[in-house]
């Protein structure tokens, strides 16, 4: 009797060595039947159970039980919301740990440099479906940077273009929380401590950054565009930077695209034709480089930059020699201006805008 029962226990325990083998075999397996590039919304309050049997029903695993049943025994831990990509097969140990973990699909969006606030509104809606004008609203709580710049009114300038990665339903808030910690980190970081403006520089600093980033996209020149504005400040000349003409139209919402005499003439202190000095404050969002640029302007006796039509620019000390350099450009890119726009300015803008009147700076 006793050996009979010794031998069921044997085989009992065989059993369950065979089950509980087999079962860590499934556990661990992926499912080879998997139909590949799976996008999964779990909406929040969805039970252990609904979700393992969508699991099950989407194909993402063979069966729901061996992750329902391990969650079942793992009571502290909590299937988070979220929307999931399955990209290739996984198995049950692998899924379970990614909703675990809460590893949720992200969806990259890129701010470039020199990006204004009304820019970024617009993509985050096209790359991420976000009210633009809520971002709007998010982003002109000019307190959330007070500590830094007393002056703000709004974030312009302080929202750091790079690419940011965000879940499915990632609020305006959210983005611009993300973006001003990122300056934050910049400005802590990457500028050293002995050279760390005071409050009221700072303002100056970012506001002439996003001037110089506006103007050009070349490493090397934003030093020497920088000596040029501070060269204007200094002798009392008007910077007349056509970006700061574009930003007073697009906060007066009547920028149709291309610059206008109507623009160039439009009375907003923003408007560096009609009020020397710098603008109030920043008009875009410099990169890294352009603040730089700013903190560290070139030692220059240049005074008039003109597009280069290559992306760059060309330089020069005297009216006389940026006149000519002018005249190269316009036949160059084969621009005939007519009589009412001959002004010398001091520059053409950004180099990638088609300009619209006889922009020379």
């Amino acid at each position: 009797m006793k050996r009979v029962v010794l031998v069921a226990l044997l085989m009992a325990l065989v059993l369950a060595i065979a089950v509980g083998a087999g079962s860590v075999y499934q556990w661990r397996r992926p499912y080879k039947n998997y139909p590949g590039n799976l996008m999964l919304v779990l909406e929040q309050g969805t039970s252990s159970y609904q979700i393992a049997r969508l699991l099950e029903e989407r194909g993402v695993i063979e069966s729901r039980w061996p992750i329902w049943v391990r969650h079942m025994l793992n009571r502290g831990a909590t299937l988070k919301a979220g929307e999931y990509s399955f990209d290739h097969p996984l198995s049950p140990a692998d899924v379970y740990l990614k909703l675990v973990r809460g590893d949720v699909h992200l969806y990259s969006v890129t701010i470039p440099e020199g990006s204004d606030r009304f820019d970024m509104a617009r993509i985050v809606q096209r790359d991420l479906g976000v009210d633009p004008q809520a971002f709007l609203r998010a982003s002109e709580d000019g307190g959330a940077i007070h500590d830094l710049d007393p002056k703000a009114d709004t974030l312009e300038g302080y929202l750091f273009p790079d690419t940011y990665f965000f879940p499915r339903g990632v609020t305006a808030e959210q983005i611009v929380t993300r973006m001003l910690s990122r300056c934050r980190r910049v400005l802590a970081t990457r500028i050293p401590p002995e050279s760390q403006p005071s409050p009221d520089a700072l303002r100056q600093v970012m506001t002439l950054a996003s001037l110089v980033e506006k103007e050009t996209p070349v490493h090397d020149e934003r030093p020497v565009v920088a000596g040029v504005f501070r060269k204007r400040l200094k002798i009392g000349m008007p910077l007349q930077c056509d970006p700061t003409v574009i930003y007073a139209a697009k906060l007066a919402g009547r920028f149709a695209g291309t610059i206008k005499q109507s623009d160039l003439n439009f009375d907003s202190p923003y408007n560096t034709y009609r009020h020397a000095g710098l603008p109030p404050g920043p008009i875009a969002s410099p990169g890294e480089a352009a603040i730089r640029a700013a903190l560290w302007p070139a030692e220059t006796d240049f005074l008039y930059f003109v597009s280069d039509d290559r992306g760059g620019h060309f330089f020069s000390r005297t009216l006389a020699e940026h006149n000519r350099k002018v005249a190269r450009y316009r036949r160059e890119v084969g621009i005939r201006c007519e009589a009412d726009h001959s002004t010398s300015r001091v520059g053409s803008g950004s180099a990638s805008r088609k300009v619209q009147h006889s922009k020379s700076r």
